[in-house]
């Protein structure tokens, strides 16, 4: 299980220096007689640093990396579980406002002088992210093959290498990942003995947390998010807002409304003008997320 944490201040210069620091006697800076890069002489926009000795090039927004910071930082976000890699540094005259611009990966690669390792790393966790994200697969029971969930309403899942091998219509579930049994389409469980929804209850079951600077409000540990239904926990510091790792929506981990729903009547360190929200019982599937949304009248 994913965990995403509580928005809070990043010492972002600090936690990427000491992982630079790891990578500077590893990695090779820039060729300067390469002619593709744009060299400039002002500090790294990431870590600050400012070392007459190291060169360092400019991003397409405008910043200055090193090859170690650059990899540093895409290699922090790529352990969040984001494979989109933005720009950290702060925006020219603001103190709090980072630039957030998406750097391509194919820029990324070569800004960082990715090493041949390195790019089999970042490929491959970007491709399971992104897998992880837009498409929902698991193995057949029958055949081990991986088969995708087309309907994420119905637990039923139709696999055609058993069908075929079998030569008779061969679903399972998706839930309890045994031979289908019952009626069909279902939501909630199939009729096999012990079916049931593990994230639900781990919901249903997990500690109540204590958050200190929202004065004391107790909520559930666990949470699934209102947007696509990745089940994240909160450490109990900071805000009760908390920003889902999987699709980077921000929600109230009290009230489970949106964060600009529930500023219109609260704010990030008061309890939530309709108080805390019950344990969730089922788990919300991104498509209803954008269902709601096309429903919406303009």
């Amino acid at each position: 299980m994913a965990q995403s944490l509580p928005k809070q201040p990043l010492n972002r210069s600090t936690t990427v220096s000491q992982d630079v620091n790891k990578e500077e006697q590893q990695r090779s800076g820039y060729d300067p007689s390469d002619t593709t890069f744009r060299f400039v002489t002002r500090p790294d926009d990431i870590t600050l640093d400012d070392d007459p000795d190291s060169l360092r090039a400019e991003m397409s927004c405008g910043h200055a990396v090193t090859p170690q910071s650059l990899t540093a930082w895409c290699r922090s976000l790529l352990d969040q579980g984001q494979y989109k890699f933005t720009c950290p540094a702060l925006k020219a005259g603001t103190t709090m406002e980072k630039c957030g611009e998406e750097w391509s990966y194919t820029e990324m690669r070569k800004l960082a002088v990715l090493t041949a390792e390195e790019q089999a790393h970042f490929e491959e966790t970007m491709a399971m992210l992104a897998a992880a994200e837009y498409c929902e697969f698991k193995t057949c029971p029958g055949c081990q093959s991986f088969v995708e969930r087309q309907d994420l309403t119905n637990l039923s899942v139709h696999c055609k290498i058993c069908t075929t091998q079998t030569r008779e219509v061969y679903d399972f579930c998706w839930q309890c990942l045994r031979r289908w049994r019952g009626r069909a389409p279902r939501v909630d469980k199939c009729d096999n003995e012990g079916c049931v929804n593990q994230d639900v209850e781990r919901l249903a079951k997990c500690n109540l947390l204590t958050l200190e600077e929202v004065q004391n409000v107790r909520v559930p540990s666990m949470r699934a998010c209102p947007t696509c239904g990745n089940i994240v926990e909160h450490n109990g510091a900071g805000c009760k807002n908390i920003i889902c790792n999987r699709c980077q929506i921000e929600f109230c981990f009290s009230c489970l409304k949106l964060k600009p729903d529930c500023l219109i009547t609260s704010s990030y360190f008061l309890p939530c003008a309709d108080g805390v929200a019950d344990r969730q019982t089922s788990i919300p599937s991104i498509m209803e997320s954008v269902a709601a949304v096309a429903g919406q009248p303009e």
